[in-house]
């Protein structure tokens, strides 16, 4: 791969709401440290996670039941990903648009001419 994007947290954090400004129960935010102790903070008990593989699924499990364990009152729940994007990972996308490929079957159209802009690529 040529070069690898590096976003900051306030550019993830703003992208992920303006994907999900329109879903009225939906906040975005970000913190440091322990999940289930900001979960405390937020007055929240539950966790959702993706899941793209079985292999994310031993990592994910053994952090549920961490988390579990620090906060009874904490549940995960896990959500597996639709075989349409089972195989995509943010590795692949970098590597695609580093050699400016098309990015459309992978990210929504909103995002694709920034990340291309990332590696100097008009398209």
């Amino acid at each position: 791969m040529k070069s690898t994007i590096c976003l900051t947290l306030q550019k993830v954090i703003f992208m992920i709401k303006e994907m999900t400004d329109s879903i009225p129960n939906v906040t975005v935010a970000s913190f440091d440290g322990l999940l289930v102790d900001y979960m405390k903070e937020i007055d929240a008990t539950i966790i959702i996670r993706g899941l793209r593989a079985v292999t994310d699924f031993e990592y994910e499990l053994q952090i549920a039941q961490t988390n579990h364990v620090e906060n009874p009152d904490v549940e995960t729940i896990f959500l597996t990903t639709s075989l349409q994007y089972s195989y995509l990972s943010s590795t692949i996308v970098k590597e695609f648009a580093s050699y400016g490929g098309d990015l459309s079957k992978f990210v929504p159209q909103r995002f694709i001419e920034r990340i291309y802009a990332k590696y100097n690529i008009k398209k």
